[in-house]
């Protein structure tokens, strides 16, 4: 499966996709109520088939409604059901059931094999309309899925799902392996000693966004000026994303370039923001390492995880000596056996890549080699 974004061109009847997608979160909100009420008089789930069912009677006579399609419409109800399993999967770990939602900052509607076609060109007919898209690439594949999706700067974009066959096999060209470390004052740590720093984009935009976010509240609340500073602090924060998903995309080129495996820690990453915060939301490594496989898969090289409670920080890389505690100030530390002067972070990502080559049976990989294999 591969999935492709493109931008629709603007014009005034963008508007009919638009009451279309107003018409979806009132759907939305809609079967909500009925989940909710359902459960207060019968103490049971609506199953997913009767709230279709019930839906598809509702919308013959609601002429609004008739603007989405039928199928994006049991999309819908799929999606809540989906989000209701998941809630009686993991409640007891703080899930919560699907709520309301704004119908004005609902996003998008899907439509799966009708409600549209692809014309020559740059033309897509949607309903009864015909629009045209910024075709930045071929759709090569078949067409899975088409989403129309609102921004909150009211742009509209086509995400388009095709089934692509192009399945890339493992080949390793360079056979080199690498093991990274991620830290707060350091991106990622590589196990050859290269350190690759962040550009931290929403630091260093964060002065922007503070005076666009002081116009924005000062502003009178359904005022035309209001609607303004609003767009404004929008676009500073998706010129923040946009660059920072940039710079992901040439790391995560390079490094798989330079690397035929790339070994990973598994990081609890809501606790990490829990401590750290801004700061965790800004180096946005979930973001990067979901480009990185991306990328690895297309080029046929492999990323690795190792687990979560590996000592990596308090193993010694020369001789296997484990401490029995590592304060997280300490960036420095001589192994007692063999005593090796450890950096913490290039010592954690050497045992990360001799961990991650060992999982796949690369057990050549020593520690006397480390630096070798690299």
């Amino acid at each position: 499966m591969k999935t492709l974004k493109f931008k629709l061109y603007q014009h005034k009847r963008n508007k009919y996709l638009k009451a279309s997608i107003n018409a979806a979160g009132v759907i939305y909100n809609h079967a909500i109520a009925l989940h909710k009420r359902y459960y207060r008089m019968w103490g049971k789930h609506l199953n997913c088939a009767k709230l279709q069912s019930h839906i598809a009677k509702l919308r013959k006579r609601k002429d609004f409604w008739q603007s989405v399609g039928s199928q994006a419409v049991q999309d819908i109800c799929q999606r809540i059901e989906k989000a209701y399993q998941l809630f009686f999967k993991h409640n007891k770990n703080g899930c919560c059931p699907p709520g309301f939602k704004k119908v004005k900052k609902y996003k998008s509607f899907t439509l799966k094999q009708a409600g549209y076609k692809f014309l020559g060109g740059n033309r897509v007919k949607i309903g009864n309309r015909v629009y045209q898209f910024w075709k930045s690439r071929e759709i090569e594949g078949k067409v899975k899925t088409l989403t129309i999706k609102r921004t909150p700067l009211g742009e509209l974009f086509l995400v388009v799902v095709v089934d692509s066959a192009d399945e890339s096999e493992i080949k390793f060209t360079t056979g080199k392996i690498a093991g990274f470390d991620f830290g707060l004052k350091t991106f990622l740590t590589c196990s050859d000693g290269s350190k690759i720093e962040s550009p931290q984009f929403f630091k260093q935009s964060l002065n922007a966004i503070k005076r666009a976010s002081r116009h924005h509240s000062k502003k009178l609340f359904g005022s035309s000026n209001r609607e303004l500073a609003r767009k404004n602090l929008v676009r500073a924060h998706e010129d923040i994303a946009n660059r920072r998903t940039d710079w992901f995309w040439k790391l995560a080129h390079d490094l798989t370039n330079r690397f035929d495996m790339l070994c990973f820690e598994t990081l609890n990453l809501k606790g990490m923001k829990r401590l750290w915060g801004r700061k965790i939301s800004d180096l946005a490594l979930r973001d990067f390492l979901n480009i990185l496989e991306w990328i690895a898969k297309k080029k046929g090289k492999l990323v690795v995880y190792i687990d979560r409670w590996y000592p990596s920080s308090k193993t010694c890389s020369c001789c296997g000596h484990i401490l029995e505690t590592l304060d997280l100030s300490v960036r420095e530390w001589r192994c007692p056996p063999c005593q090796s002067v450890n950096g913490r972070d290039e010592n954690a990502a050497r045992n990360i890549q001799m961990v991650g080559a060992s999982t796949i049976g690369l057990g050549n990989v020593s520690r006397s080699e480390t630096a070798v294999a690299v």
